[in-house]
């Protein structure tokens, strides 16, 4: 090739790659006008589900980027990329594959239908029995996808019932199983928790709406002429998807780090006092969800009601606001705004709730006889002793007239006396909510020799103390832990319970209670997961230098219907505890199954009758036999 030649190749070739590097640089300022655009929408209200297929790549990536910041993290607390990828698996939710258009393709619970499979006149006990569900939108069109939250159980009025097992077939159809544990008639009962659109809904602003619930921190402090000041500002889980932390300034918050735990708090800064002033925190919330119609038609399928005035909002509760009640972003774009007073929720502003509703179906009666083998036995025999480690299967026992059997181990009844013989000679450390302070209330009464002493501090946070001295017992409850939804209480009374246990010296007299939930619900999963991997290593420390201790851990209870605390949010925190401690060697309380069946209507804090079941079977993982 002569010098023309190549000269000219040349000059080709730079052109080439001049149209190349002006069509990338094109192709990148659309892009970045695009993705402006769409942030714009987004705080417009625009929502993508999750599964669907417009969103399916930036949610892939979005995983790939989470796995490289938390990886390191994880590692930390022993958790293999195996393990972390079981957590993804055991979160997996499915959800609409398609474009939800219209509210009225979601799933209608007056249109879905179950039948019982193959029923035949009779059963045996310990046979199972299987029932289909369909789920039909509201224009009564099959749906073609998973991705709904049912729960069902297998009843006999108020004498006897049993959890079921939903497994979503990811074509708008569910298949449950349930054991036949009791001889007599028996029946089936399905509901639709929420629908597959609705859970992508709570899915979407647990990630994205970490400050829906807001805290109050109070500081207070000496000012000039000797005048006591005092300031009340808003307080937060650290995080980067809530309203703290996207605040601008550079100087805008307090920051609290555990130097233990490494969990951090932040407040925003007083105008008059330092950092160091703070002295309570005031737990009492309002909420606030920046939610747009189309989402909570999916969520309601109902008009809104119109944003209550200033005047309404005052009448809700006593006129003490700055003691019992604080309103966050009084009036959203959407009107959307839950109320919540000091010990439950005041007011919701939306119409009615399609939530946790029966669906409709096979109402035949199932005829369960006894066995025919053992001379027709009349129940299913547990012979496994009680013992760390064990799992839950599905179900993990059954009621019958009112007396919880289980499936996990061999449980006993337990009296007052019996109960008191148990605990003696124990240091019983509860730690976790108030589902867990019932199980310590429940005790006072149970052992009359426990009396409490007053510590002089707020109830619902703790600590709580009660002793036995004939019988050497002491019981102690305290909460969590930040964040807790309670009244205003000392900084100085929250405990971190891994720190706790931490503290702990630990051997077989020493008994650990512990469960973490509900007031995770807001957050997002992450804050939810750290936190329990502390507590986890915690626990793998305590039973490394003390490996005679009895470490014993309460899942979640069932009961919340409404969106800021669904069962659905629940079933996560429940799946995150049993997958972090499933190889501790700790004893796991199932709730779950026992809160979910009974006949008493749901309620976080369960009845006296599903109380004592609980503490039977906590009685029996203390003193097995």
């Amino acid at each position: 090739m002569d010098l023309k030649s190549r000269e000219q190749y040349i000059h080709k070739e730079r052109s080439y790659l001049r149209m190349l590097f002006t069509g990338m640089c094109s192709g990148m300022i659309c892009f970045l006008v695009v993705w402006s655009y769409l942030g714009s929408e987004r705080k417009k209200h625009t929502f993508i589900f999750p599964n669907s297929p417009t969103s399916h790549a930036n949610s892939v990536s979005e995983i790939s980027s989470e796995e490289k910041l938390t990886s390191s993290f994880y590692s930390e607390f022993g958790i293999s990329s195996e393990r972390y990828s079981s957590l993804q698996k055991t979160l997996y939710w499915a959800g609409p594959d398609r474009s939800v258009t219209d509210v009225s393709m979601s799933t209608s619970p007056a249109h879905s239908t179950f039948i019982i499979q193959n029923l035949k006149d009779s059963y045996q006990i310990g046979e199972e029995l299987y029932v289909t569900i369909h789920a039909r939108n509201f224009n009564n069109d099959s749906k073609p996808y998973g991705g709904d939250f049912f729960q069902a159980k297998l009843f006999y009025s108020k004498k006897a019932s049993v959890f079921g097992e939903v497994m979503d077939l990811l074509n708008g159809s569910y298949s449950v199983r349930f054991l036949l544990p009791w001889v007599g008639p028996a029946q089936v009962a399905v509901r639709l928790i929420h629908s597959s659109e609705a859970v992508q809904v709570l899915k979407h602003h647990t990630e994205t709406d970490s400050d829906r619930v807001s805290f109050f921190g109070y500081f207070e402090g000496p000012g000039p002429n000797g005048i006591k000041l005092k300031e009340t500002v808003l307080c937060n889980v650290k995080s980067d998807k809530n309203g703290l932390e996207r605040i601008k300034k550079g100087n805008c918050c307090c920051e609290y780090k555990d130097s233990r735990t490494g969990e951090e708090w932040r407040c925003q800064r007083p105008k008059s006092l330092p950092c160091s002033a703070r002295v309570y925190l005031f737990l009492d919330v309002a909420v606030d969800v920046d939610m747009g119609e189309e989402e909570l038609a999916v969520l309601f399928n109902a008009g809104l009601r119109d944003p209550l005035s200033r005047a309404e909002m005052r009448s809700l509760g006593p006129p003490e606001l700055d003691d019992l009640w604080r309103y966050v972003n009084a009036r959203s774009e959407s009107g959307f705004i839950i109320y919540m007073g000091t010990q439950y929720v005041k007011k919701i502003i939306f119409g009615r709730n399609p939530s946790n509703k029966g669906i409709n179906g096979q109402k035949s009666t199932v005829m369960i006889l006894p066995s025919n083998v053992k001379n027709g036995s009349t129940s299913i025999d547990v012979r496994e002793k009680c013992r760390p480690g064990l799992n839950s299967p599905v179900p993990a026992g059954f009621y019958l007239n009112d007396v919880w059997t289980s499936f996990v181990c061999k449980t006993r009844h337990f009296t007052p006396e019996t109960t008191t013989q148990c605990l003696k000679d124990k240091h019983i450390y509860m730690m976790g909510d108030s589902t867990v302070r019932q199980w310590f209330e429940f005790l006072l009464k149970a052992v009359p020799s426990l009396k409490p002493m007053n510590l002089h501090v707020l109830y619902q946070a703790g600590p709580l103390i009660a002793v036995d001295v004939g019988n050497n017992i002491d019981l102690h409850w305290r909460a969590h832990g930040i964040p807790l939804r309670c009244k205003k209480t000392e900084m100085t009374n929250l405990h971190y319970t891994s720190n706790e246990i931490d503290d702990l010296t630990g051997g077989p007299h020493t008994v650990v209670v512990f469960h973490l939930g509900i007031h995770f619900t807001s957050f997002p999963l992450d804050v939810f997961i750290h936190r329990v991997l502390r507590v986890r290593k915690a626990v793998l420390d305590l039973l490394k230098r003390a490996p005679e201790t009895t470490v014993i851990l309460k899942t979640v209870n069932t009961g919340f219907k409404d969106v800021f605390t669904s069962d659905w949010y629940s079933l996560q925190l429940d799946r995150i505890l049993r997958w972090a401690f499933q190889d501790v060697g700790v004893y796991i309380l199932d709730v779950w199954q026992m809160t979910a069946c009974h006949y008493n209507k749901e309620n976080i804090h369960p009845g006296p009758v599903i109380i004592k079941n609980e503490i039977d079977i906590l009685l029996s993982f203390i003193c097995p036999e």
